[in-house]
C-alpha cells in the first residue's frame, strides 16, 4: 500500500518524536553520577562527529566565515542554555512533566513572532497561548513558595527553544542546514566543557555511562533529520501536530524506566497544553489558506 505524503510525514515525525525522547530518558539515566555540563561535552564530541561525516558525504560543508551571522551566534547560544537547563531539570522532576512543559514552545514561538518579527495574531490565537500557558500553570503548580528550581529550568529552557526556532527563521538561507547544526553542536561541546567545573568538576565516565551518551547522540541525529524530513513531505498544518507525540513517548518511558507515573493535575494540564497547541496550528493553516482567496480578491489596476 503505497501511503500519502501526509502519512509518511506524520510518521516520520513519530520517528522524531521517539529518538529525542529516548534521548531525553538516556541523559536523565546517567544525570545522577554525571553534571549537565560533562554529558553536554561528551553528547556534543559525538554529534560533532557524526553531524560533520554527515554534512561532508552531503557537500554541505562551507567555510567558517559564512556561519559569522548574529542570528546564528543568538540561535547557538539558545541551544546551549536549553540544553544544560533541561538536562539538569531531568534530574529533578518527571520526565512527562519536563515533556508536558516543553509542548508549550510552539505557543511561546508564536507569542515571539508576534512581538518581535511584527507577525499578526488574532484574538483566538491570543486566547490560545494565554489557555496554555495556563496549562503550564496547572503542571507545575506553584505553591506558596512559589517556582520550585526544576520547573524555572523547564520554563527557561521552553523560551531558550522558542528563541532558538524564531532565531532560526532569521538566518541566512544560503546557509546549509546542516552547517548550522554542526557549528551549534561544536560550540555546544564548548560550553559543556567550561560548565563542568562550576556544576561540580569532572567525575568518572563507566562505560555503561558512555555507551548511553553515545546513544543518546544518535537517536538526537536521527531526531533532527527525521523532523527535517518530515516538515519537507507533508503539509505542515497536518504533521506539527505530532510533535506532541513526544509526550506520550516520555510518559511511557518514564514509567517503564523510572517507575514515574504522572498525577491527575499533570495530565489535565497537558491536556490543556496540547489543546492550546493543535489549536494554533489549525488557526494558521486557516490563515494561510485565507490569504491567497484575500489577493486574488484585490481589485486589478488597469495597466
Amino acid at each position: 500500500m503505497r501511503l500519502t505524503k501526509n502519512t509518511q510525514g506524520a510518521l516520520l515525525m513519530a520517528v522524531s518524536m521517539a529518538g529525542f525522547s529516548c534521548s531525553d530518558a538516556l541523559s536523565k539515566s546517567v544525570i545522577a553520577t554525571m553534571n549537565a555540563g560533562e554529558i553536554i561535552f561528551i553528547r556534543g564530541l559525538f554529534t560533532t562527529l557524526f553531524v560533520y561525516l554527515l554534512a561532508r558525504r552531503m557537500g554541505a560543508l562551507r567555510r567558517w566565515k559564512v556561519i559569522l551571522q548574529p542570528m546564528i551566534a543568538l540561535r547557538i547560544a539558545c541551544e546551549a542554555l536549553a540544553a544544560i537547563t533541561y538536562i539538569t531539570a531531568l534530574g529533578m522532576m518527571p520526565i512527562a512533566n519536563a515533556s508536558a512543559i516543553q509542548q508549550a514552545v510552539p505557543l511561546a514561538v508564536t507569542l515571539g513572532a508576534m512581538i518581535f518579527l511584527k507577525e499578526p495574531v488574532g484574538w483566538r490565537r491570543w486566547s490560545a497561548i494565554v489557555v496554555g500557558f495556563v496549562g503550564v500553570l496547572i503542571i507545575i503548580r506553584p505553591g506558596p513558595d512559589g517556582f520550585n528550581t526544576a520547573a524555572l529550568l523547564v520554563i527557561t529552557c521552553m523560551f531558550a527553544t522558542a528563541a532558538r526556532d524564531l532565531a532560526t527563521r532569521c538566518i541566512d538561507k544560503e546557509v546549509p542546514s546542516l552547517m548550522v547544526t554542526l557549528c551549534t553542536a561544536v560550540s555546544i561541546s564548548i560550553f559543556g566543557a567550561l560548565s563542568i567545573a562550576p556544576l561540580g568538576g569532572w567525575q568518572p565516565v563507566e562505560g555503561t555511562a558512555l555507551l548511553q551518551i553515545l546513544l543518546a547522540s544518535v537517536l538526537v541525529l536521527i531526531g533532527y533529520q527525521a523532523v527535517i524530513l518530515a516538515m519537507r513531505t507533508g503539509e505542515i498544518s497536518f504533521i506539527a501536530p505530532f510533535r506532541y507525540l513526544s509526550l506520550i513517548w516520555s510518559a511511557m518511558l518514564g514509567l517503564i524506566a523510572f517507575g514515574e507515573v504522572p498525577d491527575g493535575w499533570a495530565v489535565i494540564g497537558a491536556v490543556i497544553v496540547i489543546a492550546s497547541g493543535i489549536y494554533t496550528f489549525y488557526r494558521e493553516s486557516k490563515r494561510r489558506a485565507a490569504e491567497p482567496v484575500a489577493q486574488e480578491s484585490k481589485p486589478r489596476v488597469p495597466a
